[in-house]
């Protein structure tokens, strides 16, 4: 008999998005150059080399931003140490609320997430740099 779950993926995904404040594409765009605000990109190694990276975000994959954000990691990223807003971005914005729920809980303020991810970034005319 195989496993039976307590909840899904779509209700976890559904929960976060409600939990965090969200922003849009069109918005995001106008902060890229804003020093006040630093972007974060969730996405996976592979997905960055291949897609591209919105210029100077963090990167931080989903499985690694909680030893990223610690400060009393050996993993800790500098970047997650300064009085910014923090946009957190993926494909399509489900690990990203993820992320960004997670950062919240560690007490990294203010974060957002961004809204349909690089996906909608890159339809809108989003700068994108290589990796």
């Amino acid at each position: 008999m195989g496993q039976i779950i307590s909840t899904s993926v779509k209700k976890i995904v559904k929960e976060a998005l409600a939990s965090v404040d969200s922003i849009s594409v069109q918005e995001a765009k106008s902060l890229v150059e804003n020093e006040r605000y630093q972007f974060v990109d969730v996405r996976e190694l592979s997905e960055q080399q291949n897609v591209g990276v919105i210029p100077g975000a963090i990167l931080s994959s989903r499985g690694m931003i909680e030893f990223h954000i610690d400060p009393d990691s050996p993993l800790h990223k500098s970047e997650f140490a300064q009085e910014k807003t923090y946009i957190f971005y993926c494909a399509s914005g489900a690990r990203s609320a993820l992320a960004a729920v997670a950062a919240k809980d560690m007490g990294l303020k203010p974060v957002v997430n961004m809204a349909g991810g690089i996906t909608e970034w890159i339809k809108n005319s989003g700068s994108i740099t290589d990796r």
